[in-house]
């Protein structure tokens, strides 16, 4: 009896140990299974990560990347078609990027389009690439309005596709999201008789719409940051042509020393400075600052240098110039700009000047001989706001004469107005005391002062305005 009990204990065991097994050779295949399925979805998202890095590394252009982006996610998911459909900039619509050939639609398709596309397969993928989707409409536009990819039946389809639209059988659309925006949305579609996509192709599909992302969002800086290493060479050029346009050296002048400076505030400036010879006897000395910084105002300030130099030429009325620079000027300054400036005209046979001002700040004149200062204010208004009719009634010929050690000083606002880092201005107070300071020392000690003075007083706080400077001193 106790072999009986033995061997039916021993049985019993033997079979337990063979269901245990049994069970763990089936749990072992399983998770193989699982570990080969893993290590094909991540091949295929390396494959396509891969494909991605080739791409950006041979520099591709954005077509050539949209197309990646949907063949390569077409290929890997094994799906008929694929479409990719970017933000326009307004934010507004989708618009199609790339459309891949025979791709099923996944938006709504006129009746007409359908049946060109029954005996001409080109009208539809027409179709499809040239239009674009609005929020809301169909799965592309679904997937803009959620921010979330999904898998569609094709009864799915049937809820947000007209019947007769069903070319697509299933799909699987997702937006392409990155730091929290959306840039786009991608969508495959399978056709009849196809394999319908899967929660795992869609944990595969997620995988490749953040990368997309990622890579399209870094697309658009690359773009910018090439954009704005060919507008820093544009903009360096204008500054090398802009530099050319301006005085390199004063003139010389029997009688007078001058000196000169030019900061501008970006790459190019709205300031403007020049020495205009106008007879064998007379210079003319011009200042300038148009409303506004960068491109738009250097572009006026060429214009106001052009304009000068061709009307000073043989006239010894200051204001006479002024007129006429504000005459031609005028019908090509836009309602918002404005030109602010002084001119002068030096005769060498006396110690006469002349000058008239049109809106600039007031020179200021150091008379040597008591070491004061004062602001000389003739009447004038701007460039660019009259055509004349109230501009040659305002401004006019001042005239005043410069002793021996005289210093005439004009300067911009940026001068000024340069502010330090507590948000404090320069101020006319101390052009002044560095002029008093500084007169005795010639034009270009004026300059090299005041222009000391100016930096010191600012620091490291970023220059906000053009400066520009012209020291004029009677031997």
């Amino acid at each position: 009896m106790w072999t009986y009990i033995f061997f039916a204990l021993f049985f019993g065991t033997f079979i337990a140990l063979l269901v245990v097994l049994n069970t763990l050779t089936r749990r072992i295949s399983e998770l193989e299974r699982q570990r080969i399925e893993l290590q094909v979805e991540e091949d295929r998202v390396f494959d396509f990560l891969h494909g991605l890095g080739e791409a950006f590394s041979e520099g591709v252009r954005s077509s050539e990347l949209h197309r990646l982006i949907v063949e390569s996610a077409t290929r890997i998911l094994d799906a008929h078609g694929g479409a990719l459909y970017l933000m326009d900039k307004a934010d507004a619509v989708l618009a199609p990027a790339f459309v891949s050939k025979g791709c099923p639609a996944l938006l709504d398709v006129p009746k007409h389009i359908l049946e060109q596309a029954a005996s001409n397969h080109v009208a539809l993928e027409s179709y499809l690439r040239l239009s674009p989707v609005r929020r809301g409409e169909g799965p592309i536009g679904h997937a803009l309005e959620t921010g979330q990819a999904r898998i569609y039946s094709e009864a799915q389809l049937a809820e947000t596709l007209p019947a007769d639209n069903l070319i697509a059988h299933s799909a699987i659309v997702g937006p392409l999201v990155y730091r929290r925006k959306i840039l786009g949305v991608l969508g495959l579609a399978n056709g009849p008789m196809s394999t319908p996509f899967s929660e795992k192709d869609l944990t595969v599909f997620k995988a490749i719409t953040e990368q997309s992302a990622f890579a399209l969002y870094n697309e658009v800086v690359y773009i910018e940051a090439g954009e704005k290493k060919r507008l820093d060479h544009d903009l360096e050029i204008a500054r090398e042509i802009q530099a050319i346009l301006l005085p390199s050296s004063p003139p010389v002048v029997e009688g007078y020393e001058l000196s000169g400076i030019n900061v501008p505030a970006r790459q190019v400036s709205g300031d403007y400075f020049d020495y205009i010879r106008v007879d064998e006897h007379r210079m003319g000395v011009a200042i300038a600052d148009v409303s506004g910084k960068g491109v738009p105002a250097s572009l006026i300030m060429a214009m106001c240098r052009s304009v000068i130099r061709s009307e000073a030429a043989g006239k010894t009325s200051a204001a006479e110039v002024l007129y006429r620079v504000n005459q031609q000027l005028y019908p090509d300054i836009k309602e918002d700009m404005f030109i602010s400036m002084a001119y002068l005209i030096i005769d060498s046979r006396s110690n006469q000047v002349t000058m008239a001002r049109a809106g600039h700040d007031a020179p200021l004149l150091f008379r040597s001989a008591d070491k004061s200062v004062e602001k000389l204010t003739p009447k004038g208004m701007a460039m660019g706001i009259d055509s004349g009719e109230v501009f040659n009634r305002v401004c006019a010929d001042f005239s005043f004469e410069l002793a021996t050690d005289d210093c005439l000083l004009f300067y911009t606002d940026g001068a000024t107005e340069a502010l330090d880092e507590e948000g404090l201005e320069f101020g006319l107070p101390r052009l002044v005391q560095g002029l008093q300071a500084s007169a005795p020392h010639g034009a270009p000690g004026v300059i090299k002062r005041l222009t000391e003075d100016v930096k010191n007083f600012v620091g490291n706080f970023p220059q906000y305005d053009d400066i520009t400077m012209i020291a004029i001193r009677k031997r």
